[in-house]
């Protein structure tokens, strides 16, 4: 996965890393009620002054706090001095955290880095990323509103949705047992209904995902159950009904019904990956850059999605900067199928960039701009920030 050029070379010089700034901030979700959410950014600066941001997507206080702390006394020490080059700067990222690494805490903070470190290498070659990954696969991708259903009755719930696709969106993803005033997620009957009404009211083609959620506990006879019923009307795809690291039970799952299964999106690494994808189970995979040890790392499990035949959908629910991301590696991958934005107006997306990232009449288009392609406003940033 090493970029076949010199990465570093501004003029007649080399530009190194002398600082990287692991900044904490909160911030309400509409989705969810204005429940507020955490994440950390990442500031990685030159010593000629080049800026590049990333994401690493901790969300929870401790994790946030705990990856703060491995960027500052960990990756800062380990790679301030060093030439921007980040095939080289991932691998000695990865070597440094050998110890407490393969996953978890480490692998975000890895994310975040790797990812300010690509959109820097991105600027001093004066080019968007998906140049660097080798040009676009795709010129455009379907905009999909990624929501949580979680409004008062299925009415509400089901007028929600309609509203994403009048606002152009063609399909959408729904995320089931979500805090909030619906019970949609919470049983199996209420699910299958609010499907049944929904498809009725957006009628035969519209594109319906369906992410069973972390909240929802089936065993797998029930998993397999729901999964028939919901093929029968037409959903696309089926994300983590059971467990992600239930093996035996995704295996039952795929040989007990036609409907695509999706998984991935709480993996960490290659590895996690490329051991899901042996057994076989899984169809579509979620992969976020702010989670798997960054831009390298999404690359990296892309090219497993070739090898086996497989689907990649970007995680892009976070931040502009991890939706960024995201997209460029979306359009660069032979992989993907659509493209995930927040349908809400969240400051994350609207205000921390210069330019909104969005869809054009219900099509994700590339960015332009040299490197992730999007100006961090740092003065909402600043007022983001927590202590």
């Amino acid at each position: 996965m090493a970029v076949k050029w010199n990465l570093a070379k501004q003029g007649s010089r080399m530009s190194r890393i002398a600082n990287i700034e692991p900044i904490q901030i909160a911030y309400p979700d509409p989705n969810d009620f204005g429940t507020v959410r955490r994440t950390v950014l990442v500031k990685v600066t030159t010593d000629d002054g080049v800026v590049g941001w990333g994401e690493s997507i901790a969300m929870w206080p401790e994790a946030c706090k705990a990856t703060r702390t491995i960027i500052t006394e960990g990756l800062l020490p380990a790679l301030k001095g060093d030439v921007v080059d980040t095939a080289k700067n991932w691998e000695k990222m990865r070597r440094h955290v050998w110890w407490y690494g393969e996953g978890g805490i480490a692998s975000l903070a890895i994310s975040g880095v790797d990812m300010a470190l690509w959109d820097i290498a991105g600027k001093l070659a004066g080019k968007p990323l998906y140049e660097l990954f080798g040009g676009l696969q795709h010129m455009r991708l379907p905009a999909n509103a990624s929501s949580h259903v979680n409004k008062n009755g299925e009415a509400a719930c089901v007028a929600e949705v309609v509203g994403f696709f009048e606002a152009g969106f063609g399909s959408c993803k729904l995320g089931f047992a979500k805090k909030g005033e619906s019970n949609i997620g919470g049983d199996p009957e209420v699910d299958i209904s609010f499907i049944r009404a929904l498809r009725a009211a957006l009628g035969d083609n519209a594109g319906i995902l369906v992410d069973i959620g972390n909240g929802v506990r089936w065993d797998v006879d029930t998993a397999i159950d729901v999964a028939n019923r919901m093929h029968a009307l037409g959903v696309g795809w089926y994300e983590e009904p059971l467990y992600p690291t239930d093996d035996t039970g995704y295996q039952r799952l795929a040989a007990s019904t036609d409907i695509r299964i999706a998984s991935g999106e709480r993996e960490f690494t290659e590895a996690g990956y490329r051991r899901q994808m042996e057994l076989g189970a899984v169809e579509v995979y979620g992969v976020d850059p702010a989670r798997v040890e960054g831009i390298t790392g999404f690359r990296r499990v892309d090219a497993l999605a070739t090898e086996y035949g497989k689907v990649v959908n970007a995680h892009a629910w976070s931040t502009a900067i991890t939706s960024a991301a995201s997209l460029h590696l979306s359009l660069a991958s032979p992989n993907t199928e659509i493209f995930e934005f927040k349908p809400f107006d969240v400051v994350v997306q609207t205000e921390l960039v210069a330019e909104r990232i969005w869809h054009q009449d219900g099509w994700a288009y590339p960015l332009k701009g040299a490197g992730l392609g999007i100006e961090v406003q740092e003065d909402v940033v600043k007022r983001l920030a927590e202590a």
